[in-house]
């Protein structure tokens, strides 16, 4: 598709229409082809630069064309939302959900309230696959570790990060008789949890108190990750797994959405998330996971307690995207 890019590249140019390269994107769903309704499940496209844009473009293309759209399980920052584009474009939605609270006041906070109904993540209503364990994968004596290339990337002093996991490692094989389980979770081209995972298993590849997960799919990742004793991630999906299934679990994250969990579930996200961008000396991962760990009974049991209600209430999203298709559906 070089031509029709340069085409409307050009087009898009000239007669400053930002809308003309959406169209062509999705002239299949467009036109008389339209539906009434269109949904965005990325909770993170408004996260990033490239993506927000994006998003934007594509809800004002779906409106202008007499559909209504919905923006499903997301997150925000604050900040993004005091622009008045971002606002603008939140307006256009017919539904919003947001995944947590800090995201749910600030679109409040902007004045968007009338299209806004927080659930939970989509994922915390997954449900897990039984899968054969990883080898030497010691049940309910496993610490799952996940890293992602993304928390790198936001680091402020280099190398920061892969020298706290590596010490939480150090300090679970020599202080503990826990196993740890290098656990990936997101694997594309240029964001492959694999990639990092492998420097903090370079080393240990001889040691069989260290297992490098393969990859699988997300229902049997689900499966691997509740039969750790605890887990320590990254990617908010892998959390999330572990959250739902009474995992305790230390986030070290960098965005809203792991804020905005974390205090749904604990009141607060102190001791619970660990901003990377925070990370300034090697052992503070060390002394994150220890408290975790003091708490180990506690934290499961509040888990277990409140889990049940949460993951239902995750999983009646859908009835509001079904209330809102009828609804449309008998404008037809």
């Amino acid at each position: 598709h070089f031509f029709a890019h340069v085409w409307y590249y050009f087009w898009r140019a000239l007669f400053h229409d930002p809308e003309s390269f959406m169209r062509y994107r999705f002239r299949q769903v467009l036109g008389k082809k339209l539906a009434p309704l269109y949904i965005s499940v990325g909770g993170d496209m408004y996260c990033y630069d490239i993506s927000r844009r994006e998003s934007m473009l594509a809800n004002s293309t779906f409106c202008r064309a007499g559909a209504k759209t919905v923006l499903w399980g997301c997150s925000i920052e604050p900040e993004l939302l005091k622009e008045q584009a971002v606002i603008e474009d939140m307006k256009r939605y017919e539904l919003i959900t947001p995944r947590e609270s800090i995201t749910e006041a600030a679109l409040k906070n902007a004045g968007i309230t009338e299209n806004v109904k927080m659930f939970p993540d989509p994922a915390f209503f997954l449900k897990p696959e039984e899968t054969d364990m990883p080898e030497n994968f010691r049940e309910g004596k496993t610490i799952g570790i996940n890293v992602s290339p993304m928390i790198i990337q936001h680091e402020k002093i280099k190398g920061i990060t892969n020298q706290n996991y590596r010490k939480l490692i150090e300090h679970i094989l020599k202080d503990t008789d826990n196993s740890v389980a290098l656990i990936p979770h997101v694997i594309w081209k240029n964001n492959d949890d694999r990639e990092a995972l492998k420097e903090l298993y370079r080393g240990y590849e001889e040691n069989q108190r260290v297992i490098f997960c393969q990859d699988m799919s997300c229902q049997r990742l689900k499966y691997v990750i509740s039969k750790c004793r605890a887990f320590i991630g990254a990617r908010t999906h892998a959390t999330i797994a572990a959250y739902s299934s009474h995992v305790p679990t230390l986030v070290v994250g960098y965005s809203v959405k792991a804020l905005g969990i974390a205090r749904d579930l604990f009141g607060n996200e102190r001791h619970y998330v660990l901003p990377v961008q925070a990370l300034e000396e090697t052992g503070e991962l060390i002394r994150a996971y220890d408290w975790l760990m003091e708490r180990e009974g506690e934290i499961r049991k509040n888990l277990e307690e409140i889990m049940p209600r949460y993951c239902a209430r995750a999983g009646e999203a859908g009835e509001e995207i079904k209330k809102l298709w009828k609804k449309e559906m008998k404008r037809q």
